[in-house]
């Protein structure tokens, strides 16, 4: 949507239709921003930081695009005139963490009468965090949730006309609203993540997703599609589908429209090199989603499927309504059916009432399904779940020792999986220098696994073809092959 706000009249009443009421607001912070300017002889200052998932990142594109427009500069020093931690809450030292930052925040404040901090994100959808802020941070100037980011200006807006006078606080418990068309700054040219659905109907029991993300609301896939015509046309050729579990998506549209459709629409957009999405659910993934990856020219070799246990006991107790065997035999077909694709997952050890049974039982998945990687966690007991009223009694060193036995069998059967590409020329997205040698650069296959090879800065953002010298086990070092 292109605006012309010198044009814009902005001593009427604001509009109540979105996305036309926000631009309003923007359009004020923009004129505020001129006379901080005036006042004080400098562009007002800005810094985002992110916590937590793609989802939060790309949540934060938004709210970095919206202050261009208004006309902060952004940095990445939090010695800022705003500062806005987009917070997450899936697990309880991220709250700890954020709380540690503050404190450091409030120091900087001290010495900047004119600095403003806001908190936004998943954390902010708890009522206990709220509580707490009022009454140990009240130095925090805005607060806002998950369900109304795009009400970021507005808010923005009532921060500055209500000039330290107490803390606002825009939290809504839930919604169904969607809002385009609004302004958001890329981290990368030449990739972005595309929102195709908000929120989880799933309830894990050990999940706090659903209570601060609320119920999955999915875009239309005109919508979906339009935005990748328009990143495409703006130099994006690789793409991530952000959703908490993206084979839900379309249930909730007027109008069904499948995962595997909506991956099939965007497979034909011209100039689009690159498909990616994440999370997929196992209970979800449909035949048809994997005959459209097998066939498919453009989705990448990668699926991240979150297992967390390998216990039917403990995956029952963890509502996530599949059992061992259900598992493996969707893993397993995926390795039949696309042979080259790179399986990763998630695990969590210590869920209340496992047994070193039922981590045997994980352990057997590992090795049968032979994951090229794998993301362990300890349980984090998470207020406000089903799972945090469970009882537990393994003792902490029991868990401990549970989980360094299965991180042992994931970190063998990785190295198993990597060097597979040893000595073969294949595709890598240059995405930016190394940051040990800026004589490289590094990249990534379509399987997502990292290449590093020397080549000049001009090469970043497109896709080169790389010999795959030799495996450091997790990454490949490599030489580009010149193109004739």
């Amino acid at each position: 949507m292109n605006i012309d706000f010198d044009k814009m009249d902005i001593t009427r009443t604001p509009p109540t239709e979105e996305p036309d009421r926000q631009y309003y607001f923007i359009a004020k912070c923009k004129q505020w921003a001129e006379a901080f300017k005036q006042e004080t002889g400098r562009i007002p200052t800005a810094c985002v930081v992110t916590f937590g998932c793609q989802m939060n990142a790309k949540d934060s594109e938004k709210l970095v695009g919206i202050l261009e427009i208004i006309g902060y500069t952004m940095t990445s020093e939090e010695q800022a005139d705003l500062v806005i931690y987009n917070t997450c809450t899936v697990r309880d030292n991220a709250n700890q963490k954020v709380y540690g930052r503050l404190g450091y925040l409030n120091n900087l404040k001290k010495k900047n009468p004119y600095m403003k901090i806001g908190l936004c994100g998943c954390m902010m959808q708890e009522e206990s965090v709220i509580e707490k802020l009022r009454t140990s941070y009240r130095f925090v100037d805005f607060v806002f949730g998950t369900h109304n980011i795009f009400k970021f200006a507005e808010i923005l807006y009532q921060t500055i006309e209500n000039a330290g006078n107490g803390m606002i606080i825009d939290i809504w418990k839930d919604t169904d609203q969607i809002v385009e068309e609004l302004p958001s700054e890329r981290k990368y040219s030449f990739k972005c993540g595309v929102n195709i659905m908000y929120g989880c109907n799933n309830f894990c029991s050990y999940c706090i997703v659903p209570y601060v993300r609320g119920r999955e609301r999915s875009r239309s896939p005109k919508e979906i599609v339009r935005e990748i015509e328009q990143l495409v046309a703006d130099g994006v050729v690789e793409v991530m589908l952000l959703g908490q579990n993206v084979n839900s998506y379309g249930k909730n549209l007027e109008e069904p429209f499948t995962f595997a459709q909506l991956l099939t629409e965007v497979e034909k957009i011209e100039g689009l090199e690159r498909i990616r999405f994440m999370t997929p659910h196992p209970k979800d993934l449909s035949d048809d989603l994997i005959e459209v990856m097998k066939h498919s020219k453009k989705i990448c070799r990668h699926l991240h499927l979150p297992l967390q246990a390998g216990s039917t006991r403990i995956l029952k107790a963890m509502n996530r309504h599949y059992t061992k065997e259900q598992y493996l035999e969707l893993a397993l077909k995926l390795r039949r059916e696309i042979p080259d694709l790179a399986i990763t997952t998630d695990i969590i050890v210590g869920f209340p009432g496992e047994t070193k049974e039922d981590v045997d039982e994980t352990i057997d998945v590992v090795k049968k399904v032979g994951y090229d990687n794998a993301f362990t966690f300890i349980y984090s007991k998470r207020t406000g779940t089903p799972a945090a009223s469970m009882e537990n009694p393994v003792s902490d060193a029991e868990i401990k020792q549970n989980f360094d036995r299965l991180l042992r069998v994931v970190q063998e059967t990785a190295k198993q999986r990597a060097g597979l590409y040893a000595g073969e020329t294949m595709e890598v997205l240059a995405e930016h220098l190394n940051e040990q040698d800026a004589d490289y650069v590094t990249g990534r296959l379509s399987n997502n696994t990292l290449v590093h090879f020397k080549a000049e800065p001009s090469v970043i953002g497109t896709i080169v073809p790389v010999k795959l010298t030799e495996c450091k086990g997790f990454y490949y070092m490599g030489e580009l092959v010149s193109q004739v």
